[in-house]
């Protein structure tokens, strides 16, 4: 029997003052929130973080009605032109014409990011910097995420190679585990039309068509190598590493402070400490805001994958 995963990804997060209060959301997440019903007509909203995902749900948020007063991109101006010549390359610029044409008239600032959100019980504002030039937006959410990073945790419990925080395959897009495959951004952002040709791949291959998947392996090059300009495009700046302060809560879960963190040297001795990355999430949040932070590498991964109660797990 073969197996395929495609675990997909989650947005990350980065610590940084205020990130804990109330309507202060990942970018999806709000996108999500507004998809089940919250209502976001005539809300004051600034979208904040990294990567291409902002650009989607500032659409989607102007388009239920949303005030989306401005997109803050980290990344900075000179990395851009890049990026949109390699979306001309893989048959992706009529998407991006068509998202530029959504949000005409929204002001999209690159080399921005959040510094601090303010308010007493919910959010009222937020403090953004620009180079040398800091400044408060007033606004009733907001929506921020530093990408994507991929979902490991079943590759890894099932013993499957991770390199370059994805999981490792071969041309066929096997992993180092006999019959085990992977496809999708668990090998590593790169957008849907990558997922969809490595599943592809990997489907014809665990049907033992080989010939068949070989004959996807252009197409599949030519996403890579969007990939990684991709990645390259919205790797994250140093800078971010400055916004925690000693009290800022890193782990959501368990309250634990970057203070509390700083004093040990590796996830192992912080999680046994503090408790870190051991609450409901297991470590989903703050796991890359502690690798992006100080290079710490999770070392374990303990069954189940996603916390779940009795109940589901009896037979009815």
């Amino acid at each position: 029997t073969n197996l395929i995963l495609a675990t997909g990804a989650r947005e990350r997060f980065l610590p940084f003052p205020g990130w804990t209060l109330p309507n202060v959301f990942g970018a999806g997440g709000l996108q999500a929130l507004v998809k089940t019903g919250l209502p976001i007509e005539g809300k004051r909203v600034v979208i904040a973080g990294s990567g291409p995902l902002l650009l989607a749900v500032a659409a989607y948020l102007r388009q239920c009605g949303a005030n989306v007063l401005l997109i803050a991109e980290q990344a900075s101006v000179s990395r851009l032109p890049k990026f949109g010549v390699a979306l001309f390359r893989v048959g992706k610029s009529s998407q991006a014409f068509e998202l530029k044409r959504k949000l005409k008239g929204t002001r999209y600032l690159t080399g921005c990011w959040p510094v601090a959100a303010h308010g007493d019980e919910k959010l009222a504002r937020v403090t953004l910097q620009r180079g040398a030039r800091r400044w408060q937006v007033e606004c009733d959410y907001l929506a921020c995420g530093f990408h994507l990073v991929p979902n490991l945790e079943l590759a890894e419990l099932l013993g499957c190679k991770i390199e370059s925080d994805a999981v490792s395959v071969d041309e066929f897009q096997q992993t180092s585990v006999p019959q085990v495959y992977a496809a999708g951004e668990a090998t590593g952002i790169g957008g849907l039309e990558l997922s969809l040709v490595e599943g592809e791949i990997a489907g014809l291959s665990a049907a033992g068509k080989r010939e068949e998947a070989k004959r996807l392996f252009g197409v599949r090059d030519r996403q890579r190598r969007f990939a990684r300009i991709l990645n390259e495009t919205f790797a994250l700046r140093e800078e971010l590493k400055d916004l925690v302060r000693a009290e800022t809560i890193v782990c959501r879960c368990e309250d634990v402070t970057f203070e509390q963190l700083r004093a040990h040297e590796s996830w192992r001795a912080a999680k046994l400490q503090t408790r870190c990355g051991m609450g409901p999430c297991q470590g989903r949040v703050c796991g890359p805001a502690v690798q992006f932070l100080f290079g710490w590498q999770p070392e374990s991964v303990r069954p189940p994958i996603f916390p779940v109660t009795v109940e589901s797990l009896c037979h009815r």
